[in-house]
């Protein structure tokens, strides 16, 4: 189950799904940094290393899971390296090291601590959604999304892919909706929002376990501040904060609907996986849904 939804319009999802085959993918299939390598970036198995298929198809979906591995090598170790060999050679022969040849030394430094520096990994899933014509990604960061899609783009050698551009702003109808006006069909507000100053973007309020409803938050609303944040429940099937960017965090599956795809008679844990996500990304496909229509995104604004 994901974490985090960022979201991209696609506009030939037909396309993305056929040509997303094995044999592209695993042209960029994910291999460990090399002694001299700062970071490498690539396709993994999405059932896990033991697995071998780089892609998991469900419900009109495309599963696939990108690993990225970096050495940590810190600049401040690097810069101190550097500074002491810069120092020996001044004392040595008396003379100042110029910037060209700090570079030079800073080389040889990276050189010597890179295969002996710990690697890091990460993962960041994603789907294609054929029926949707989205692709939706499990990142809490714009780069970490933004680096998924490139790595696609230039596995598939062309991805035409758009992050939403509502006609409605998000912080707009979100201020409404905790202003007292009337929310959509299906959203419930939560307990968690955030509001800031139009007017002043270091003027922030962070509010968590509070009835939104309260004079509190009202005050707040009545001296110029925004919703930016808010935490929505959707059906009561899932709940998550929305963000002004549309993008969703802290995303929470209800434990009804975890509890129907880890029913006591599927065992085999590759069945369970395709289970979940399949339930997943049917509830994601209607939620994501509705976020368009409401925001306009894609259209013209209801």
């Amino acid at each position: 189950m994901f974490k985090n939804v960022r979201f991209y319009q696609l506009d030939d999802a037909g396309a993305v799904l056929a040509e997303a085959t094995e044999e592209r993918l695993a042209e960029r299939r994910f291999r460990p940094c090399g002694p001299l390598e700062t970071a490498t970036f690539g396709w993994t198995p999405p059932l896990g290393e033991r697995a071998e298929a780089l892609t998991h198809s469900g419900n009109g979906c495309l599963l696939l899971t990108a690993r990225r591995q970096e050495r940590l090598l810190p600049s401040a170790v690097v810069a101190e390296a550097v500074d002491e060999r810069a120092a020996e050679i001044e004392d040595r022969e008396a003379r100042d090291v110029g910037r060209a040849e700090r570079r030079r030394l800073r080389e040889e430094v990276l050189v010597e601590m890179l295969p002996r520096a710990f690697t890091r990994s990460r993962q960041v899933r994603a789907y294609v959604d054929g029926v949707a014509g989205l692709l939706v990604i499990d990142a809490a960061s714009d780069k970490a999304a933004e680096e998924l899609v490139s790595l696609l783009r230039e596995t598939l050698g062309t991805l035409r892919a758009r992050p939403p551009r509502p006609v409605r702003q998000p912080v707009s109808l979100m201020t409404a909706w905790v202003n007292g006006g009337e929310l959509p069909e299906g959203l419930l507000l939560g307990d968690e929002c955030e509001l800031r100053d139009a007017r002043d973007e270091r003027s922030v309020v962070r509010c968590r376990g509070q009835d939104l409803a309260g004079e509190e938050i009202s005050t707040h609303l009545r001296a110029g501040k925004e919703v930016v944040k808010l935490a929505l429940d959707w059906q009561e099937r899932l709940s998550f904060v929305l963000q002004d960017d549309l993008s969703l965090k802290r995303l929470r599956f209800a434990d009804a609907l975890v509890g129907e795809a880890n029913e006591p008679q599927i065992e085999d844990p590759a069945a369970r996986f395709d289970a979940e996500f399949a339930i997943m990304a049917l509830e994601l496909r209607g939620l994501l849904d509705r976020f368009q229509t409401l925001f306009g995104v894609g259209g013209e604004a209801l």
